[in-house]
């Protein structure tokens, strides 16, 4: 199943997609959040299929498909090319750094630069969210269990303040305002053959910049998920960013981001972002 959220920022209504045709869920759910995927709002909605309501969303603004989650987690250099053009050695635990929630936006949705940025970078990136609480899982083998879905994620970060106005952590680098494009879609689980075989890719004005596949994750989604139980408690509705592959402008190879770029990123199954870039 695919789940969306169309409307006005704030304002958005939960959609069920199925067959190509969208069906309006406002019956069984203000929104696709962590209460309606801890509810058991998955199963109630695919139960309820053939009795909801047609809504015509063309027009309609996209938003991302959940609403703001409690947190978004990320995971650095997760992909050893990247992390080699990063001037790192691959790392032998997973790297993890916060995202401030207030970033999500839609998918296609503007993406601002912020004031003082010369070095705007794109991510694409497997996002997972949440459906069930993790906490201190026993194993990977538990941890697929706990997700409710999977969603494309661009990782918009500005490396200048992420690596050299740090102060050593990554945040100031990752929490401008809009830097969390998601969406279109949150596709469950079923729909996915193998979370460790989808093909992700990015352009930037039509040029390739990334093509890769979930395969040469350094940390796979199951061991990620049972390894941050360790640590932290995952809630329905978290999202988890798993990394990014090589290509990025970080790399020396591409320049930054300027206005007026457009940034498009896919993942076989979970759709396709196309954002154009702003001035704060």
């Amino acid at each position: 199943m695919k789940f969306m959220r169309v409307g006005a920022p704030g304002a958005e209504k939960p959609v069920l997609l199925s067959g190509g045709r969208h069906y309006d869920l406002t019956g069984i759910t203000p929104d696709i959040d962590g209460a309606f995927l801890a509810g058991g709002g998955v199963d109630r909605a695919r139960a309820a299929a053939s009795d909801l309501p047609e809504i015509d969303v063309t027009g309609l603004r996209v938003g991302a498909p959940v609403a703001r989650p409690g947190v978004v987690l990320c995971v650095g250099q997760n992909y050893a090319a990247h992390a080699a053009e990063s001037g790192a050695e691959p790392p032998t635990t997973p790297i993890v750094f916060y995202k401030a929630p207030n970033t999500v936006v839609g998918p296609y949705d503007e993406v601002l630069i912020p004031r003082g940025s010369a070095a705007t970078d794109w991510e694409v990136e497997l996002a997972v969210v949440i459906g069930r609480r993790a906490r201190y899982l026993e194993s990977p083998a538990q941890a697929l269990d706990h997700v409710a879905g999977y969603l494309l994620s661009n990782d918009v970060s500005e490396r200048d303040f992420q690596l050299r106005q740090s102060g050593g952590q990554w945040s100031k680098g990752k929490s401008c305002e809009t830097f969390q494009p998601l969406g279109p879609w949150l596709v469950t689980p079923d729909e996915i053959a193998d979370v460790q075989g989808l093909g992700l890719r990015s352009w930037v004005n039509g040029e390739v910049r990334q093509d890769s596949d979930t395969k040469d994750m350094i940390f796979d989604v199951a061991y990620l998920i049972w390894h941050l139980s360790q640590y932290t408690v995952l809630e329905p509705g978290d999202v988890l960013n798993t990394g990014t592959p090589e290509g990025v402008g970080l790399s020396g190879r591409f320049p930054y981001l300027a206005a007026g770029d457009v940034v498009e990123v896919e993942i076989d199954g979970l759709g396709r972002q196309r954002v154009t870039m702003g001035q704060a």
